[in-house]
């Protein structure tokens, strides 16, 4: 999972306004008042071709925003989320919903050759961030879990936005620490016997526990009253024995991705 995905809903992001109902960069709303909202949008990526290669790539994604609002609360679909997020006592932001995490092909990078594709998934969300004072600094939850194929991750984070102009326009800079079940981690890491067979690569069972600490940060601009510019940045460091797996050829990932909306 990319390190600006666990938690930010980044394959996303819109314009912002004056009564935005989350004033975090990191955090959607392409919403002008209570109704619905729409915002098409590309986006190219700078990163790994699977978590713990090496070997880096680029890659241009579509995006879409469909958002309702109706006073404090919001309905979202945003890339590969669909749920329902809230401000409440204007000191915390709640959110539940469905993901559809994606898989793996063993065509993706040769060392993958024998492994075997992994499925995508659909899995539940939620997370809940906390103001520290006001939205300038906010501490947050996120846990995402499915069936026995994928498990639980989890992930906890502490954050500084830096706004720039307009409610919800700057940078949202936070530093998180995640923690899984055995099947999240060895779904990315793990070679099971049958696999081992295939690829002559030992046979590697990972326990659950902590998983990786890494800092990422997102940046939206607004221009005009429809365009809006999106940047975002992270890097994410694996735990000792992740780093041990013959499938990781670096102990650490990193990316770069840069975005541009238009809201209808």
């Amino acid at each position: 999972m990319r390190p600006t995905a666990l938690f930010l809903l980044l394959a996303a992001a819109a314009p912002a306004h004056a009564d935005t109902l989350f004033t975090m960069p990191s955090v959607p709303d392409v919403t002008d008042g209570d109704g619905w909202a729409v915002a098409l949008g590309a986006g190219i990526e700078y990163e790994s071709e699977y978590d713990g290669s090496d070997d880096y790539g680029t890659e241009l994604e579509p995006g879409l925003v469909v958002q309702w609002r109706s006073g404090n609360q919001m309905g979202f679909l945003e890339g590969q989320e669909l749920g329902w997020r809230a401000r409440l006592a204007d000191v915390w932001l709640v959110q539940a919903g469905l993901r559809y995490e994606m898989g793996r092909e063993e065509s993706e990078a040769p060392e993958l050759a024998g492994m075997g594709d992994v499925d995508d998934e659909l899995v539940v969300m939620g997370e809940v961030r906390r103001a520290l004072g006001d939205w300038d600094n906010w501490v947050a939850g996120r846990v995402m879990t499915g069936g026995s194929d994928i498990g639980t991750l989890g992930v906890v984070a502490l954050g500084h936005t830096f706004t720039m102009g307009r409610p919800g326009m700057g940078i949202d800079l936070f530093a998180f620490a995640t923690f899984a079940s055995s099947a999240f981690i060895n779904r990315d890491f793990g070679v099971t016997p049958e696999q081992a067979a295939n690829t002559g690569y030992p046979v590697t069972d990972l326990d659950s526990g902590y998983r990786s600490v890494g800092v990422s940060l997102a940046g939206r601009w607004r221009f005009g009253e429809r365009w809006q510019l999106q940047a975002e940045a992270g890097y994410e460091k694996y735990n000792s024995d992740i780093g041990d797996s013959p499938l990781v050829l670096q102990d650490y990932e990193s990316e770069i991705g840069v975005s541009l909306y238009y809201r209808f």
